[in-house]
Order: C-alpha cells, then structure tokens, then sequence
C-alpha cells in the first residue's frame, strides 16, 4: 500500500489510468502506466512522452541585488556560462548548478532562469523549496532581494521526445514565433500573467505558460511551467495533441532510466552529503582555465579549493541488462576483490546494446543492422580510487555481482542539444 503523501493535481487520473503509484519526495507519483516502463523509456527516445513533474519545486528570488545573491550561493558564474562563448546569463536562457553548503557538499541541484535581470526563477528538487527558500535567506545579508517559495504553487509537466515540439505545436498559439530561437536551456513565456514578458508563450484557450528547452531525460523536449488552475486542462490537450505521434504518459520509473542513460544526477543520491568535485558534473563549477581555482567566490568554493580526501564518482555500463539494487547496499570491487567503494545509481537503458565492444542506441544512425537492444545496465560510483575510462570493476549486493565498465557516457544519439528544425519536419 502507498504511504499517503501530497497529491499533485493530476493524482486521480494517474490512479484511474491505472498507474502504479509510490512515494517520492512527498508526493504519491506513478511509477509507470499500463504500456510498462520499458515501453514509456523507448516512446520517448522515438517518439514522446509526457511527464508530470508538479512534485519540483520552484523559488523566485527578486530584486535589485538578486543576481548577486546568486552568484554568491549558486555555483555557477552567471557571468560567463552561456554557449561556447560562455555569454552571461540573460533574460530567456538558464543555467545548470548546484547549492553547496560550506564545506562543499551539496544541499541541492537546481536550474537557475532568468527573467530579467531583477528576476530569477530556481527550479529545485522535491520538497527543497522552504530549505534553498532558506539558504538564501542566510546570506541575503542587507541585500535588496525578495525570496519567495512556490512549492505547490506552480504545475509543471514535461514532453520529452523527437515529436515533442510537433505535439506542442498543435496547442500552442503562434507556434512558429514560439519556435523561432529556441536553443537549448533557452525559454519563453512567463506563468503569471501579471508579469507579462515581451517573448510570450500561450496555450490556444490563451493560457499562458512558462516553456523551457529543458528536460531531464537527454533527449529533445521541453518543460512546461503553468498555474495549477490549468495544469489538468493542459495535461489533457497535450496527451490528445499527442495521439497521432505514440505519445505515451510516463512515470518516474523510465525518468530514472532515461536519466540515467543521458548521464544526469539524482540530487541527494548521485551528489550530495559529500563534497561536489570528481565527478562527471564538474561543469557545473567555475573553474578558471587551468583549474587551479574558480572565476568567482561562492559558497562552498573554499571547500572544494581545500579539499584532502579522495573520493570519486564515475559513470558506468554494463554488458547487458542486469543490474544491482543500490540500497541493498551495493559495494564496488576492483579486481583484487577489494572494496573500493559503493553503488549510488544502478538503472537499465532499454534503448541501448553493445556490438563488437561499443555501444549503440536504437537511434544511433550508424547502428548495426538487425540492432534489436535488450537494454544494458548503467549508472554511478562512487570509489576512494582514480579509475580510467575502460576499466572493469564487479557491482555486488546480496543477489549478484555483476562486472562493468567505468565510461565517460551512455547512451550515443541523445538529441537534447539538437536544432529545432530537426523536429518540426
């Protein structure tokens, strides 16, 4: 039975679309629908899926001296993280980092979106909304800045897959404005219509929302940011938009896989109580072109600076779909049979198989021919030893051991970064 947590507004059609339900971060949230997590994992690396994603939580953080609240406590330089170019943040683009407390650990990884230079939108993990509402609050200081949590206060869904901006384009107004210079961690619109923004987004019933090129799967896709007074009615136009193109509801089941697989952390489980650096995330931090310190002063950066212990976190593959349970616990050894460490994710790629060593996606344009992928394991360490990319260590937890092999990615072919145009064909 579910332990009773908070309800997002969309409980009762997951339970009527007999989804299966669980407890995470607070909320009840389905797992997976009828069409199972594998089937939910693949439409979206073929074709969509929708996600409902109102159990995140949201601060606004206002005022003249927001920006540099900010750049005091959120790990990235706003100043120079945009592109390749690494523009400063600006109105309509934002940015991935992370909260650190002092010591360098991390209370929280969020997206910070600016929109404008006096107003910033913080999208946190589940039920972190009053604790980074308060993180900030600590070091406001004199500054002239408001901090206001949103948490349950805003509905948020994502459409996540190749035909996703073709779906939303059968329910937004003026799709081709909306459309027009849309790059990745780009966004427009605005949720509350009394703050209206030059670059609008409006559902066709003149709803008006907060549409980002973002998402958490890897793949192309957008996440949608609306009063919860319209977040069902949405919901639904967008699931009968998506009839014609396979769109399938997902749970967070195939969020956990397709995450997983993109090479993206589970805040609180892949980063967390331990210091945030050797890691594949790094990019999230400000460090200055030969690494030996950061563009900027933040908090937590000391830490980090300063730090003794060795610990690392690495990404891994399997060689097929086995997997280990993290929570059994799971430890890591070498090939000595040595305990190096412990097991922090361990979830299967559906969309993925090796062939002759090397791994392909079932949208990988040059995969064998025939490609029929079972799905392999993958996931994170974390090891009190360097390791290189290529090299075997066994997973082991009171059911299996499994060996796998540490790697700098996961799935190939993964199209989030890719040009609008591609999509809208």
């Amino acid at each position: 039975m579910v332990e009773t947590g908070k309800k997002t507004r969309l409980h009762d059609w997951h339970v009527q679309q007999g989804a299966n339900m669980a407890r995470f971060g607070q909320y009840d949230m389905p797992l997976w629908y009828r069409a199972g997590a594998k089937s939910e994992h693949l439409a979206v690396i073929s074709a969509s899926g929708l996600f409902d994603t109102s159990h995140m939580c949201a601060v606004i953080v206002e005022g003249n001296d927001a920006r540099g609240l900010l750049q005091q406590c959120f790990s990235k330089n706003l100043q120079v993280c945009i592109g390749k170019q690494q523009s400063p943040l600006t109105a309509g683009r934002s940015v991935y980092g992370v909260f650190l407390a002092e010591n360098g650990s991390v209370i929280d990884d969020a997206i910070v979106f600016e929109l404008n230079d006096q107003l910033y939108l913080v999208v946190v993990n589940s039920g972190m909304g009053p604790e980074i509402s308060a993180h900030l609050r600590s070091h406001s200081g004199n500054r002239s800045v408001d901090i206001s949590d949103l948490s349950d206060e805003l509905g948020k869904l994502d459409v996540q897959g190749p035909a996703s901006a073709r779906i939303l384009g059968k329910v937004l107004a003026d799709p081709e404005r909306v459309f027009a210079e849309l790059p990745y961690f780009s966004f427009k619109g605005h949720f509350d219509p009394a703050s209206p923004l030059s670059e609008a987004a409006v559902l066709l019933d003149g709803t008006p929302i907060l549409l980002s090129r973002t998402g958490y799967t890897g793949e192309f896709g957008f996440e949608i940011f609306i009063k919860p007074e319209h977040f069902v009615p949405a919901w639904e136009r967008i699931l009968a938009a998506g009839q014609d193109y396979n769109l399938l509801p997902c749970g967070l089941a195939a969020r956990d896989s397709l995450r997983a697989g993109a090479l993206l952390p589970l805040s609180h489980q892949d980063i967390g109580a331990w210091p945030f650096i050797n890691n594949p995330w790094e990019f999230a931090l400000p460090f200055n072109a030969d690494r030996s310190g950061f563009t900027k002063q933040f908090v937590g950066a000391d830490a980090l600076l300063n730090l003794q212990d060795d610990m690392y976190t690495y990404a891994f593959a399997g060689s097929d779909l086995r997997k280990v349970t993290a929570q059994d616990p799971a430890a890591v050894l070498d090939r000595s049979g040595e305990t190096v460490g412990t097991v922090l994710t361990c979830a299967t790629d559906m969309a993925i198989g090796r062939h002759n060593g090397r791994i392909f996606s079932i949208a990988s344009a040059d995969k064998p021919a025939g490609f029929q992928p079972r799905g392999l394991c993958c996931g994170f360490v974390k090891v009190t030893r360097s390791l290189q990319p290529g090299e075997t260590v066994r997973l082991k937890d009171n059911r299996r051991s499994i060996e796998v092999e540490i790697v700098t990615d996961i799935r190939p072919a993964r199209t989030a970064r890719k040009a609008m145009a591609r999509f809208l064909k």
